[in-house]
């Protein structure tokens, strides 16, 4: 009986040893899921863009400590999340520079040195440009960038403002 108790951790241990780590590029990946609009009479109109992520060496994230340069205030990179805003004009996207931002600061993803992660982003917008546009088909072109700065593939949503 020992001996098929020992056979079957053995087994165990073989079998959780043999599962496959996945390996991503050092480069992230991003994959668009959703972009759903929320309306409150009491609070600022908002969405929630949720994006999946890969990534090889889980760099993806900043801490709020991560303020100096390239992180500074005073740089590109203070963001690690870009996106643009495009309106259809005469049948074509053009993009509008609004008033506001929507870049971000994702915060860190991964405590570890070095891993590869993946999961999904849900990231929480302002949604007001239904006030100063006439326009009712907008267009966000959105990545994100690394803390060595290894910059995404671009995703995009298409959308209605209402």
């Amino acid at each position: 009986m020992k001996k098929i108790s020992y056979l079957l951790v053995i087994i165990s241990v073989l079998l959780c040893t043999c599962r496959k780590i996945e390996k991503y590029s050092d480069i992230p990946k991003i994959k668009f899921i959703s972009f759903e609009k929320y309306y409150d009479e009491h609070t600022q109109n908002g969405a929630i863009l949720t994006f999946s992520f890969q990534d090889g060496n889980g760099d993806i994230g900043l801490n709020d400590s991560d303020n100096y340069p390239p992180f500074d205030t005073s740089s590109i990179y203070y963001y690690n999340f870009f996106c643009d805003y495009y309106e259809k004009q005469n049948g074509k996207f053009e993009k509008v520079e609004l008033p506001g931002t929507l870049n971000a600061r994702i915060p860190r993803l991964s405590k570890l040195q070095e891993e590869s992660i993946n999961g999904e982003i849900y990231l929480r917008m302002p949604f007001y440009y239904d006030s100063f546009s006439s326009y009712d088909t907008i267009q966000l072109k959105f990545y994100i960038v690394d803390r060595k700065l290894n910059k995404s593939n671009v995703e995009e949503v298409i959308t209605t403002k209402r």
